[in-house]
């Protein structure tokens, strides 16, 4: 085993990449893992409104411009992160669709109440996955300060507690099932500005949070994968683009809980994971080195300085243009910070860009670069210039100092950003919510919300579901797709095939059919194989489907049909045509045969069958159809 604890990112040793390590390598990391997996539900209409749910559109017939406050919490306490949204002072623009919104997305009117149809669908998962779910529905508020929704708050409610799903012969704790209203779609954020479409705005959805069971990266997605299964296996959630997203929760020993923002593929979970891992790792030796240099948060003073007039000379370039066009510049020293910069925390990543990201965020200084450092590398300002710098700071030339430059306002919260984050660093790993970028590292997107973003809703009273309910939603509750996947093997149908029929609608075909299979000529494995391949309409009742396949399965068993007879067209069953029927189609539809065949018999044949089967597909065997074929045309 490979001791990770020993692994120094200081020495500027490359960084491991995925696989390179393996649960022995995680373990010694410490590594922790959990989800909030988010999954939209199928229903006509809108949690609090009724609105219509699901319906996209990229026209809009007005805007609407709001800004975020922050409120005290119900402790007489700010969230963090809505203060961290204050800072930024974004213009939010809303893009509003009279088809889609009302005015309770716009918190111009109060909510209806909670929309029985998705608390129902939201239930029955929670029954699936084996959660207590709880007598009384309590709706509260959640602040969302960064726009996504207008009203600053996303009404979300616990549906269920304390559940398991089982992974690699232990269960995977579930620790909540909630219900909530989807955001807006983002269009755009540059600056101070962010605009939203609000057509997804209020669609209900359910978050599964699992505890952080998970130890290495591939557990984390196999789980996910679990989660997205089973929820697809209810037949209650959408699938297709956006209608699932995840959120995922790494920490390491001595490291912090990171919260990896809106996952949009599971295949990218495992490289995230551990890039978070690494990153992780490498802000704690960078602290150990603060803290044997008696580096302490209380010890980094606030003496930035204004250095505009000596950059306003810099010979062309980005910072030449912004001070022509009326930027400020400020520097920030950040004594015992010496030779650190340049640790590497991520793949192509180096620890000068958790304070670009801070500058990018916060401050909206979001032209890239947005900061310049001392100590990099890569050449910004001449040396003379640098000196000056230092000289108005006071410090050595080895200090690192950090150049920010843009609106005097947003410099000035840079500045104070820049300081921050080098406390934090000082601490160890700040807790944070990073987005999942295109190369599978993250970037900074804000501080990690705190108990202080939830209080009760007292607009809604709370939904007593009742035992009457509960016994209803319970009863025929699809299996999960684990005890579906048992059940394909035990009946020997094979991997592939067994992952198909387990997520597919036609699933409850299979399980009313196969006890009816016996010694036929039909297996489970051909009774698989019909249903996928066959266009299965999700059928209106079991019953009325069972009944016709029934009936099918009897004329297979009697030889008088074909499996490839059984088929569906338009959403009603075809059975296979009598005999003389079936000679009476193909030779109507020889009959409109045209003129001049090719000479040669293969041509000649293939001509013919793709005049005929189009006809008879389904209700003809091909072994018989080419027969009548090859006499035809002999």
């Amino acid at each position: 085993m490979n001791d990770v604890s020993r692994y120094d990112p200081l020495q500027g040793a490359p960084l491991p990449v995925l696989g390179a390590w393996g649960e022995d390598e995680y373990r010694s990391l410490g590594l922790m893992s959990g989800l909030e997996v988010h999954q939209q539900l199928q229903t006509s209409k809108k949690l609090f409104c009724r609105c219509p749910a699901g319906r996209y559109t990229t026209e809009h017939h007005a805007e609407i411009l709001r800004h975020m406050r922050p409120t005290l919490s119900e402790m007489g306490d700010y969230d963090g992160t809505a203060l961290m949204e204050f800072k930024t002072r974004k213009n939010i623009t809303y893009l509003l669709n009279d088809e889609t919104v009302c005015t309770y997305e716009m918190d111009d009117a109060p909510p209806f109440e909670m929309n029985p149809e998705a608390l129902d669908h939201a239930v029955r998962v929670s029954l699936m996955l084996g959660l207590q779910v709880v007598d009384e529905i309590h709706i509260a508020r959640k602040q969302y300060l960064d726009g996504s929704i207008p009203t600053g708050f996303q009404r979300t409610a616990i549906i269920g507690v304390q559940g398991a799903v089982p992974h690699r012969g232990r269960r995977i704790g579930i620790r909540q099932l909630s219900i909530e209203e989807d955001s807006c779609r983002e269009v755009s954020d540059r600056g101070h500005s962010r605009v939203y479409r609000t057509d997804r705005l209020g669609m209900p959805l359910i978050e599964t949070v699992t505890d952080p069971d998970m130890h290495t990266p591939w557990d984390v997605a196999a789980v996910c994968d679990a989660l997205r299964r089973l929820a697809r296996a209810s037949g209650l959630v959408r699938t297709g683009v956006g209608a699932a997203r995840q959120d995922v929760n790494v920490s390491i020993r001595g490291g912090s809980r990171v919260e990896i923002k809106g996952v949009p593929s599971i295949k990218r979970i495992p490289r995230l994971v551990h890039n978070e891992a690494l990153r992780q790792r490498s802000l704690l030796a960078i602290r150990d080195v603060l803290r044997e240099r008696r580096v302490t948060a209380d010890s980094l003073q606030d003496v930035s300085r204004d250095v505009t007039a000596i950059v306003q000379g810099a010979g062309g370039g980005y910072l030449h243009g912004a001070i022509t066009a009326g930027a400020r510049a400020a520097a920030v020293p950040l004594p015992g910070f010496e030779g650190l910069m340049s640790t590497p925390t991520q793949p192509h990543t180096r620890f000068l860009k958790e304070f670009s990201d801070r500058v990018r965020v916060v401050a909206c200084i979001d032209t890239l670069p947005n900061i310049v450092c001392s100590t990099s590398e890569i050449p910004t300002l001449s040396s003379s210039e640098w000196g000056r710098i230092e000289r108005a700071c006071g410090v050595g030339r080895d200090t690192p100092i950090m150049v920010v430059w843009g609106d005097e306002q947003d410099v000035r919260t840079a500045a104070s950003e820049i300081l921050l984050r080098a406390r934090e660093a000082c601490v160890g790993v700040p807790e944070e919510t990073r987005q999942a970028l295109p190369d599978d590292t993250t970037g900074f997107e804000r501080v990690l919300p705190g108990p202080s973003r939830m209080y009760p809703d007292t607009d809604l009273p709370p939904v007593v579901l009742g035992a009457e309910r509960l016994q209803r939603l319970a009863a025929d509750l699809p299996p999960p797709p684990w005890e579906r996947l048992a059940r394909l093997q035990r009946d020997g149908v094979g991997e592939d095939l067994a992952g198909r029929l387990a997520l597919h609608p036609a699933w409850a075909l299979y399980a009313h059919l196969q006890p009816r299979l016996g010694d036929g000529p039909l297996s489970a494995t051909g009774l698989a194989s019909l249903l996928l391949d066959r266009d299965l309409p999700r059928p209106s009742s079991l019953a009325a489907a069972g009944s016709w396949w029934e009936g099918a399965l009897d004329e297979l068993r009697a030889g008088r049909v074909l499996p490839e007879a059984i088929w569906w067209s338009d959403g009603e069953p075809v059975a296979a045509l009598p005999p003389a029927d079936a000679r009476a189609a193909f030779d109507a539809a020889l009959a409109g045969l045209p003129a001049g065949l090719p000479a040669e018999s293969g041509p000649r044949l293939r001509t013919v069958m793709g005049r005929v089967m189009p006809a008879l597909r389904g209700r003809v065997s091909g072994r018989q159809a080419a027969a009548w074929a090859e006499e035809a045309t002999s």
